[in-house]
């Protein structure tokens, strides 16, 4: 089927549900639209390694999508997928924040892990191993790969809403605001430098699953079969990455706050 065809139908199918809101046509859209939990959930298990299962975030999701197809408004001119899939990861994340996924106590550890990871290559000039990490923070490397995957899920939103906010800005308002605050856009252009900056040091497989996730949008999954990786490493340099860029950008906001 052409997607102008799909298309058309997907809206007919809107416009009998609006007119009737008939269970087994909302049926049928649950059903239209259930591929979006299913990327949302692949994407967001890049957070979580095996803390929490895929199905888990899966089931989570779909109070999203139901909640989506309760409150959409198609007169408003937004793609139902672009409404859905921000409803489905809020849902995810909800579901996720009351389970208390990231007490103080582990908070406390992923700023201690960041300050490793910045001291140790300001000091050294190159890149912190494994091993300089977990020796400046006197743990041994097991104990420093159980706290990789614990602190993993307090990056859960950090990063990812700090690229969609502030570093790829796409939406007019945003535009039109850095547009007329001539400050905001030289700020702005210093971040975005910085931060490219701060990827383009990563080491190799780091950097890779960074552009893989943030600017190819793939899923966990999808990462590792391109890498030949399993999902569990895919995570672990991902929240490598993330405690390597977090510090680097903790100095700028230091600076400029």
């Amino acid at each position: 089927m052409s997607s102008a065809n799909e298309n058309d139908r997907r809206k007919r199918l809107w416009e009998k549900y609006a007119q009737s809101k008939d269970q087994n046509i909302r049926d049928e859209i649950i059903t239209e639209y259930s591929y979006l939990i299913k990327y949302v959930a692949g994407r967001l298990s890049i957070y979580f390694g095996s803390n929490v299962e895929y199905e888990d975030l899966v089931s989570y999701g779909v109070f999203g999508l139901l909640d989506a197809i309760d409150k959409f408004d198609p007169k408003k001119g937004v793609k139902f997928e672009t409404y859905a899939s921000l409803r489905i990861r809020g849902a995810i994340l909800d579901s996720i924040r009351s389970m208390d996924w990231a007490p103080r106590s582990l908070r406390q550890k992923q700023k201690e892990l960041e300050q490793a990871y910045l001291e140790i290559e300001s000091e050294k000039g190159k890149i912190a191993t494994d091993e300089e990490v977990a020796k400046k923070l006197g743990i041994s490397l097991k104990e420093y790969y159980k706290l990789l995957n614990e602190v993993n899920t307090t990056n859960m939103v950090s990063l990812e809403e700090f690229l969609e906010q502030n570093y790829e800005i796409n939406t007019s308002a945003n535009n039109q605001q850095l547009e007329n605050q001539p400050d905001m856009r030289v700020e702005f252009n210093e971040l975005r430098e910085l931060l490219a900056e701060s990827i383009d040091k990563l080491p190799e497989k780091e950097r890779t699953v960074i552009t893989l996730y943030y600017y190819e949008d793939l899923t966990l999954k999808e990462i590792s079969k391109i890498m030949n990786v399993s999902e569990s490493r895919i995570s672990q340099l991902h929240t490598k990455a993330l405690l390597r860029l977090r510090g680097r950008l903790s100095v700028y906001n230091s600076a400029n706050s």
